[in-house]
């Protein structure tokens, strides 16, 4: 087996025999990768919390044919805003499980890596109502689904556009409308988080309009991935 270092975040963790936990991380150079803390669920392990999901860790680890053993973990973001709020987490959450399902077994992927982390230090500043659609919106820009915000994707007019649907790749006209009615300041927002407009859209109020926008988003980032967010429902709007 050959050591290598690592910058990785926790994705999710689950038990291996009595005292040990596979711990899946995103990392900057190496895409998804399952490793084994061993001892961890010991009351005197060395690791710590350092190794729960949203932990942000300088790692070293041995490299295994399945399984790569975790050796050494040293905490780079703490994260203690998300861990100590209910609802940070819980957003938190989503973005996790979103990137667990997008990034793919040891292929790197440094710009997932760094979209997340660059969305949980935003988050625990405590981040406002748009963080977690800007999220899946720049997601999906990331894995070339794109909307198209400045025509109608289905005749290219560019007037009168009233609807979204990420399948059929992005706004439409009332003429080619399906999918999801979307409001003119739901498009404004849109334009916002995928043109340049991202701190400004962070900053939004909760309203109707963000909740709209949430909804948009998340639809298309499910219909991307093919299956629901669990974490989705247990996020309060806000």
């Amino acid at each position: 087996m050959s050591l290598y270092r690592e910058h990785g975040i926790v994705l999710r963790t689950y038990k291996l025999g009595e005292a040990d936990r596979i711990i899946v991380f995103v990392t900057q150079g190496r895409g998804k990768i399952r490793a084994v803390a061993k001892g961890v669920r010991k009351t005197k392990s060395k690791f710590g919390a350092r190794l729960e999901p949203t932990s942000h860790a300088a790692l070293q680890l041995y490299e295994g044919r399945e399984l790569d053993i975790v050796t050494q973990a040293e905490s780079v973001d703490h994260f203690r805003s998300i861990r100590a709020d209910y609802g940070l987490f819980t957003k938190a959450s989503v973005l996790l499980e979103a990137t667990d399902q997008v990034a793919q077994e040891r292929e790197p992927n440094p710009g997932l890596y760094h979209l997340l982390l660059g969305a949980l230090r935003t988050l625990d500043t405590g981040a406002g109502a748009l963080l977690v659609p800007a999220f899946f919106l720049k997601l999906l820009a990331l894995e070339g689904f794109r909307p198209i915000l400045d025509s109608c994707a289905g005749c290219g007019a560019t007037d009168d556009l009233v609807a979204f649907d990420i399948g059929e790749g992005g706004v439409l006209c009332r003429s080619c409308r399906r999918g999801s009615a979307m409001s003119s300041e739901a498009l404004r927002v849109l334009h916002l988080i995928l043109d340049g407009g991202l701190r400004a859209a962070l900053d939004e109020p909760e309203s109707p309009v963000t909740r709209e926008v949430d909804r948009l988003a998340t639809d298309a980032v499910e219909y991307f991935l093919e299956r629901q967010l669990r974490s989705a429902g247990m996020v309060e709007p806000g």
